[in-house]
């Protein structure tokens, strides 16, 4: 996703006391039009910002729903020769034999579980947060779902795989009922299809099977498409209906 143009109507998030959180600071908000009784926290891929999945997700937004997109920090990528990037952890490569940067990927999860912790104290319950994300965001999504001390609504795993995956093991005693939307291209050449479908098996063994929704879709490389954002604003409105 590129960084969205028009972004008048989304503004930094200024409620509650935001310094402690330091990600919620600097976010990108889309507040909702209605009463706030449900958020939905979208973290972008490598080297891109919260603007630029924000005016994607304003054009599926519910009127009771507030959208909350961080900035990963920059940080120097081993995979990109360690140029300075905007990164949420470190990455090696991209298969799932690969060394992972365990330190950043729990450091950053604890971020993320702080913004549902404020979301949370601020009066949303988590059964009324989804958690979600593109590619690299997308696999941090799912890492700090399934380690959160509650259960979200629900989880977006767009165009990613699953960090760590080896501590997932079968006395696994996380989050086993959060619902899991999990996307993927066909044509993806950054995450081909069978890093993506190892995922999803990985993930029928952690969580209850039938939690599980993955879609691929022909003809997509590593992006998204209308198709693939019908079902995710079909994910949101089922898990997060008007109350």
């Amino acid at each position: 996703m590129q960084d969205g143009g028009n972004v008048e109507h989304l503004s930094q998030c200024m409620c509650g006391n935001n310094m402690s959180v330091p990600l919620l600071a600097e976010a990108v908000t889309v507040s909702a039009k209605e009463k706030e009784t449900a958020v939905v926290i979208f973290l972008h891929g490598l080297g891109d910002s919260g603007h630029g999945w924000a005016d994607t997700l304003v054009g599926m937004q519910l009127p009771h729903v507030k959208f909350i997109c961080p900035h990963a920090p920059p940080i120097p990528v081993t995979l990109n020769m360690k140029s300075n990037m905007p990164a949420w952890f470190d990455l090696m490569g991209l298969r799932p034999d690969c060394q992972e940067d365990e330190a950043g990927i729990k450091k950053s999860a604890d971020n993320i579980k702080a913004i549902i912790e404020h979301e949370v104290k601020n009066g949303i319950p988590p059964h009324r947060i989804i958690l979600g994300g593109f590619s690299q965001g997308g696999a941090l999504s799912l890492y700090t779902a399934l380690t959160c001390q509650h259960q979200l609504a629900g989880v977006v795993a767009l165009s990613c795989w699953l960090p760590l995956h080896k501590s997932f093991t079968s006395g696994f005693s996380g989050q086993k009922n959060v619902p899991i939307l999990q996307c993927h291209g066909e044509m993806d050449s950054v995450i081909p299809v069978p890093f993506s479908t190892m995922t999803a098996d990985k993930l029928k063994g952690i969580v209850n099977p039938q939690m599980l929704t993955y879609k691929t879709y022909p003809d997509v490389s590593h992006n998204s498409s209308p198709q693939e954002m019908a079902a995710v604003k079909d994910f949101i409105e089922k898990y997060l209906p008007q109350i």
